[in-house]
């Protein structure tokens, strides 16, 4: 089965599922089988809401973080010195692990 054709909501071809869904419609997609030979046409749509907050990253004490500090912020570089970091020239990052920055300027 291929896709041919996705369609966003307010496309030409998706006026009536739109109608029908509103604003729930994400996207329309025109789906062929050759060994069939039949065109589907499907439609993505929202069926639920509900709030979600996004979790902080769970990162362990161990963890290398990478650190990207201004050249010219020269007390921040003494920082990120002051707790392990390694300057990375290839990436221009600091590589410090997470456990010695957490709850400082760094983070």
């Amino acid at each position: 089965m291929t896709i041919r054709l996705k369609l966003k909501p307010g496309q030409k071809g998706t006026w009536k599922l739109q109608a029908t869904y509103g604003d729930d419609l994400v996207c329309l997609r025109y789906r062929y089988e050759a060994e069939a030979g039949q065109r589907i046409k499907t439609a993505e749509i929202i069926v639920e809401r509900k709030p979600w907050k996004q979790s902080a990253p769970h990162l362990t004490a161990e963890q290398i973080v990478s650190v990207r500090i201004g050249r010219e912020d020269k007390p921040l570089q003494a920082m990120a010195k002051a707790a392990s970091g390694k300057w990375d020239s290839n990436a221009k990052v600091w590589r410090i692990p997470y456990g010695k920055i957490k709850g400082s300027d760094l983070e």
